[in-house]
């Protein structure tokens, strides 16, 4: 289908892109990679006055580091993600997740930031922010501020960012020794959503788990943290410990039934991947 008529802009700074928005009203639309705003426009799911491409914002381009965080731009592509070295080196678990995203054309096109910001609780990367425990930089007219990863996803496709707001940057703690990190991903093809996903960040230490970051995927509005097995799996040393904590996986979630799963389908999968994850993650099998 041909989308409906928009005005489109493509400002150069932050504060170009939060006037441009301003203008267009509550039917403006943000736009990174367009990959995912791209097939809902050709669905006529949107009808935006306006679209204000953030693509040539340098500020929201790049990966920097300071003492304790390597800070992404909202604007930075999938395969810039997954191939940088300051990732690969402090958070792992994202360059890992990243990977796993839809094919290479997607990924030289789609962003870090608009695939967050998207919210899409089949997403892969906003569970990796979950268990890295990010945050998020958002700009508005009333300045800028800080969000942690338990509070920027707030129900299907809705997160902190408002109607007048831009998300600027995401800044992830750089992991200490002693952390592993895996994300196991079940879907019905290659290059497909995840039916369910896991990731896990666990912090060995004497051979047991110290601490553990369990954070799922498609298993409720939004990504969310397994508490209860998070806390299970403290002191694990062995697979069968590892087991026993994940049966707990799916508690507090609530998965949806569709063409491809049904709930209980779901959650029996939340506990095998987290299993997995968990065991990979640890050096444990």
């Amino acid at each position: 289908m041909i989308p409906v008529a928009f005005d489109y802009t493509q400002p150069s700074t932050v504060d170009e892109a939060l006037a441009s928005l301003a203008a267009g009203g509550e039917d403006a639309k943000i736009m990174g990679g367009g990959q995912s705003l791209m097939p809902v426009l050709r669905l006529r799911m949107a009808a935006p006055s306006v679209v204000v491409d953030c693509s040539r914002i340098d500020e929201m381009i790049g990966i920097c580091e300071d003492d304790t965080h390597v800070i992404i731009g909202a604007a930075t592509t999938h395969h810039a993600v997954m191939n940088d070295p300051l990732v690969k080196k402090y958070v792992p678990l994202l360059a890992e997740v990243t990977s796993t995203v839809a094919d290479p054309a997607i990924r030289h096109r789609g962003t870090l930031g608009g695939a967050l910001a998207h919210a899409d609780p089949a997403g892969d990367q906003p569970s990796a922010a979950q268990a890295l425990n990010a945050q998020f930089l958002i700009a508005g007219p009333g300045g800028r501020r800080k969000v942690e990863a338990k509070d920027f996803f707030v129900d299907y496709f809705t997160t902190a960012v408002g109607p007048d707001e831009i998300l600027v940057s995401v800044a992830f703690p750089k992991q200490g020794d002693g952390w592993g990190y895996h994300y196991e991903k079940f879907s019905r093809t290659a290059q497909a959503w995840a039916m369910v996903g896991v990731a896990a960040a666990v912090r060995m230490e004497g051979g047991k788990i110290a601490e553990a970051r369990v954070a799922l995927t498609n298993m409720a509005p939004t990504s969310v943290r397994a508490t209860s097995t998070e806390a299970a799996l403290v002191g694990a040393a062995t697979m069968a410990d590892i087991a026993a904590a994940s049966v707990n996986a799916a508690d507090g979630t609530s998965p949806t039934s569709d063409i491809h799963a049904d709930a209980e389908y779901r959650a029996h999968l939340a506990q095998v991947l987290t299993k997995r994850a968990v065991g990979k993650a640890a050096g444990i099998s």
